[in-house]
């Protein structure tokens, strides 16, 4: 981990949509109940270092166990809030409290099948599984190789199209987040270069609605920016803060 560091990672998750040696996934069954014994030295390891941890897509469990080892804040930096819908990749408002009374942050997703009950269907379900192994086995990926992905996405949507989520949807998530914890432990996250997306929130240029949608709430200037990035540069100069003296330098950034 610390070669990685050394060459600039200040941020890094322990797993993705399914288990591994780190811990459990949320879209996985249980294998570790959490961490495992390698995850645990991995939150030790990040914390020495600096490095923020995000655990957008861990488990329920993981999620606990890592607020209650982690010596620094950690963030979740695209999930959603599964007191509006429930979807495991969401998170649950108990957990939630948790991560914000460690001083972490929560990035609200904009990603369908999180935000509303979506049709399971088996044609597109296989076309979307091979159209992502196709892709995920680069190492690396060009920018033709990019817009050719979503391309082949889009043409999927339109021979299987399923309902969609609307800005409202995101705004029920954003509002309740803060009302359970605080507009200082809410961000954005669009997932834009993941299948993000929804209708009225399709890309950066729809940002401004949400900061209307705020303000028109009720909420400050000044609250809104931690939520458009003060509030995830807190939790990672947090985290760099904490790094064991020696280690790696904190690389500089503003805001």
């Amino acid at each position: 981990m610390s070669a990685f560091r050394s060459l600039g990672v200040t941020m890094m998750s322990p797993v993705h949509t399914k288990n591994n040696d780190l811990a459990d996934s949320s879209t996985d069954k249980p294998e570790w109940n959490g961490l495992s014994p390698a995850g645990k030295a991995y939150v030790a390891e990040a914390n020495r270092l600096g490095i923020l941890i995000d655990l957008s897509h861990a488990s329920d469990a993981v999620v606990r166990q890592t607020v209650a080892l982690s010596k620094a804040p950690i963030i979740l930096s695209h999930s959603g809030m599964r007191g509006v819908f429930d979807h495991p990749r969401n998170i649950p408002d108990a957990e939630a409290k948790l991560i914000a009374q460690k001083g972490g942050v929560i990035q609200i997703n904009a990603f369908n099948a999180y935000m509303i009950a979506t049709p399971k269907i088996p044609e597109r379900e296989a076309a979307l599984k091979d159209l992502m192994a196709g892709f995920m086995s680069r190492t690396n990926m060009s920018a033709a190789e990019r817009r050719t992905l979503i391309a082949k996405r889009k043409e999927i949507d339109a021979k299987w199209p399923v309902p969609q989520a609307s800005f409202d949807d995101l705004m029920k998530h954003i509002l309740h987040a803060i009302k359970l914890v605080g507009i200082d432990h809410i961000g954005i996250s669009g997932d834009f270069d993941g299948g993000g997306g929804i209708e009225g929130f399709r890309d950066i240029t729809d940002f401004p609605k949400v900061t209307a949608a705020l303000l028109k709430a009720g909420y400050k200037a000044e609250d809104i920016a931690g939520l458009w990035g003060g509030n995830a540069l807190r939790v990672l100069r947090a985290a760099q803060a904490g790094a064991e003296p020696g280690t790696v330098a904190a690389i500089p950034f503003t805001n």
